[in-house]
């Protein structure tokens, strides 16, 4: 996807969908009150209509987010809400080619019913990647162990892998057992379909997740930077950089020897990292010796050794950037999987920096990134509480008014 990203100034917002969803609700809801198996056929291409454009509405405001701002939990729900608006809108287009052959007087019963069901065939549509995916993340998370032991962190992927399968296989098991009068039935469709909604919310977010951290990860800077912050690790024993910081530390070396020769525009490092408790260094001293080593100049290095987290390398290396520059073009430097949350605590300081990724050993990549959508979530708790609980009310009403017109 070639898009560059911060070149726009306006976050993008999504009045015309709520416009759109407003217009969808008043026009279905007008035809069946005045004949809904009449204009059951309208009803069902507005629905697909409305799924069209609210998927392309959505995508194009993943483009937009991204030319804002890449680091964005709007981001991931842009991308992995347009593709259930698509499969609800291919639903609608096949079901309204089969009107012709429901009896009279089941038509709106047939409606509501494929879209109170949707979150649930989405669910059955995309079981093959989520056995894929559980697979993959199930044998990568194995050979980590193999490779660095067995600790809690390094079951996350295997945590993760359980719950999807078990989550969907519970799901299904759990809507065809059922029986009893049609209010028992009513309920248990109730409680199925709010446990649907959650399971779809979660896997959107996931498939979301995955693509705006494959493009964070790939996605390479303009040759225009002037600061580039390299985020520290933990060090040796010896105080000198471990294979992920030192894949930090040469992924910078490269971009700046590009860029130079590029352009002939100089970059100023930033080494960003305080000393730890078991460092015989700080993580900002490691970095500085190992660019020296590496040829570059001991003015084109400033040392930041106060931060703990990734929050505060943000927030210390901001201040230092804005007392030289306040009008800088900044980078960073990090590790692929660890890109697109950097950019979230970057922007979460007011500062537009764009990341760049370090590769890192496959087993290990997929259990990070378990480790950051975990991170991600717990990060934006109202946000997700507030959507989630607007989509579980909705798919209560749309399953009442399916009952009401069995």
């Amino acid at each position: 996807m070639n898009i560059q990203v911060n070149s726009r100034d306006k976050k993008p917002k999504l009045r015309h969908l709520l416009g759109l969803s407003a217009a969808a609700i008043l026009v279905v809801s007008v035809l069946n009150l005045i004949d809904p198996d009449r204009y059951a056929f309208v009803c069902c291409v507005t629905v697909a209509v409305y799924c069209l454009f609210a998927a392309l509405l959505l995508l194009y405001s993943f483009r937009e987010q991204i030319r804002y701002n890449p680091y964005s939990y709007n981001t991931i729900f842009y991308f992995g809400f347009a593709l259930f608006s698509f499969f609800v809108m291919i639903i609608y287009i096949l079901l309204t080619i089969q009107l012709s052959q429901i009896p009279e007087g089941q038509a709106v019963s047939n409606i509501l019913h494929y879209l109170t069901n949707s979150p649930k065939n989405f669910i059955l549509f995309t079981s093959p990647f989520i056995l894929a995916f559980s697979g993959a993340l199930c044998v990568s998370n194995l050979s980590l162990i193999r490779h660095e032991g067995l600790r809690p962190v390094n079951l996350l992927g295997i945590l993760l892998s359980f719950l999807l399968v078990a989550g969907a296989v519970f799901l299904y098991a759990f809507d065809y057992a059922v029986s009893g009068s049609q209010t028992e039935v009513m309920i248990h469709d109730l409680v199925t379909n709010v446990l649907a909604v959650v399971y779809l919310y979660f896997e959107c977010m996931l498939i979301g997740v995955i693509v705006a951290d494959s493009f964070a990860a790939r996605y390479e800077p303009e040759k225009n930077t002037d600061f580039l912050i390299i985020l520290g690790c933990a060090l040796r024993s010896d105080g000198t950089p471990k294979p992920l910081l030192r894949g930090r530390i040469e992924r910078a070396i490269s971009f700046y020897e590009k860029q130079k020769e590029q352009t002939g525009r100089e970059l100023t490092f930033i080494a960003s990292g305080g000393q730890g408790a078991d460092e015989v260094v700080a993580e900002s001293t490691a970095i500085r010796n190992y660019l020296i080593e590496r040829g570059i100049p001991e003015d084109r290095i400033i040392e930041e050794n106060r931060s703990t987290d990734t929050f505060e390398n943000m927030k210390f290396s901001k201040e230092i950037i804005q007392s030289i520059d306040p009008n800088a073009n900044v980078a960073f430097s990090t590790t692929n999987y660890h890109v697109f949350r950097s950019g979230l605590f970057a922007r979460r300081v007011k500062m537009r920096a764009v990341g760049m990724g370090a590769k890192t050993k496959w087993y290990f990549w997929p259990n990070a990134a378990v480790r950051e959508f975990v991170g991600l979530l717990v990060k934006h708790r109202l946000k997700q509480a507030l959507i989630l609980g607007t989509m579980t009310v909705s798919y209560l009403v749309l399953t009442f008014l399916s009952y009401r017109y069995y």
